[in-house]
């Protein structure tokens, strides 16, 4: 805090929806335990009792909050459960109080997570159906005007599912420094992951060598993180909270203490935090929350250590250092240049963009093939359209086609998108199961069966 600035005395807003009713397995790591044990140490620690801490109830998110981003196949209610738009529900919740005033900032700590959901939705993937972050960020796009956000995914895995969501958008940038993907799941998220053609630059990805540490991880946030967001100038800063680079966490292989997270969160201060992965339940989770309300709330965290902590193991090695000077002397000179290396693919890719893709549901064994087409727009983010077809474990097949008209939608391009979705509707012959329309200039959404169901 600058000298002579105002103290924001308003609370931190909370969250908590452990979503009791849903699970993947009995004992899979994805589980209610996730949030009961931060619950119960918060608690015992005093947070709650405190002036500067909120709590709020979660509430239901609507199926058109989810068609917003999401396609869901073959609808909505087929992969959005209950827990799962309660879940949503619950960042909604906390992004209300914001924009009300009530808060300065607030975490919505809920689960299912969502950060692997990508725009078609098939199935659950890491976890994941649908997206709570994005759903959130097109809800206050949608409902008070906000235009440019900023969201930083800290979990251990790559978000790819937001990733994808904001691929084409240039109004928000995606930044995400996770374990190398080529050492963990989903294998995906380097540095060459930079956005579609017309929002090159704001999607930057930063695979972190095994083993990083507190030093590397704020190293990345001060040299990287913060001057982008800096040059950026969103409106909002999300934090996409996951928590599995701790040092304890069954699942990754990285080195980040509950400590490391509060001073990321204090350094980052963003708007509103959403929880994603983090899956040691009892050793981590418990300290690392206390640690993300704590700073958030501006309170001293300095006394907040997990039992087996040893602060000489979280210093970091001059290889893994010199790695991360070269991702951020790599990836600093790429935002900064975005608007050329948009030219320059107006001038490769012409009117239309194509990109085809393999994506695997790892949890439900599904295998889609997706083709993209961006129509390059001088005055918008572009009318995309989407072929994907999916093959379930079970031999059930999906085919959908999709057309998805951005929010900041020139009307020349709504008008395309509309043409295309009418001249699809009930067409005889069509190869597909279910048309899908998502105008988000008139916020409108619709899904009709195809010519194979027909």
């Amino acid at each position: 805090m600058k000298k002579g600035e105002a103290v924001d005395k308003r609370p931190t807003g909370l969250v908590f929806f452990p979503a009791f009713d849903w699970a993947i397995s009995p004992t899979h790591p994805e589980r209610e335990e996730r949030l009961l044990y931060t619950r119960d140490q918060l608690f015992e620690e005093g947070l709650m009792d405190l002036p500067q801490i909120r709590e709020y109830q979660p509430r239901l998110a609507g199926v058109e909050d989810i068609a917003r981003v999401h396609f869901c196949v073959p609808d909505v209610e087929s992969q959005a459960t209950e827990a799962h738009r309660i879940a949503a529900g619950g960042a909604l919740t906390i992004a209300d109080a914001l924009m009300n005033g009530e808060i300065k900032n607030g975490f919505a700590l809920v689960r299912p997570p969502g950060h692997h959901a990508m725009r078609v939705a098939h199935g659950n993937r890491g976890f994941c159906n649908i997206n709570n972050e994005p759903i959130m960020v097109e809800y206050l796009r949608q409902k008070y005007g906000i235009k440019r956000v900023a969201i930083i995914d800290t979990d251990v895995h790559h978000g790819d599912g937001t990733q994808d969501i904001y691929w084409h958008d240039p109004d928000v940038l995606f930044i995400s420094f996770h374990q190398d993907g080529r050492t963990l799941y989903p294998g995906s998220g380097f540095t060459h992951e930079l956005g579609g053609p017309l929002a090159l630059g704001t999607t930057l990805n930063v695979p972190l060598p095994p083993g990083t540490t507190d030093e590397g991880i704020l190293y990345l946030l001060d040299q990287l993180v913060l001057p982008v967001i800096k040059e950026f100038k969103p409106e909002l800063v999300i934090n996409s909270a996951g928590q599995d680079n701790h040092y304890s966490d069954p699942l990754a292989n990285m080195n980040f203490s509950a400590r490391g997270y509060a001073r990321l969160n204090q350094k980052l201060a963003p708007d509103i935090a959403v929880l994603e992965g983090g899956y040691s339940v009892e050793t981590a989770l418990p300290y690392v929350n206390m640690g993300i309300i704590m700073a958030m709330a501006g309170l001293d965290y300095s006394n907040l250590y997990e039992p087996d902590y040893r602060g000489e193991e979280f210093t970091e090695s001059r290889g893994r250092l010199r790695r991360l000077r070269e991702v951020v002397e790599e990836l600093r000179p790429i935002f900064l240049n975005r608007e050329a290396l948009v030219a320059r693919a107006r001038e490769k890719y012409g009117s239309v963009a194509r990109r085809e893709r393999r994506i695997y549901y790892d949890t439900d064994g599904i295998d889609e093939q997706q083709e993209e087409r961006l129509y390059l727009c001088p005055d918008c983010p572009g009318l995309l359209t989407i072929d994907s077809r999916a093959r379930h474990r079970g031999g059930q097949k999906n085919h959908i086609y999709a057309v998805s008209i951005p929010l900041q939608g020139c009307e020349r391009c709504r008008q395309r998108g509309l043409e295309l979705y009418r001249e699809n509707v009930g067409r005889a012959g069509a190869p597909w199961d279910f048309l899908y329309l998502q105008d988000r200039v008139a916020d409108n959404y619709r899904r009709e069966p195809g010519g194979r169901l027909a």
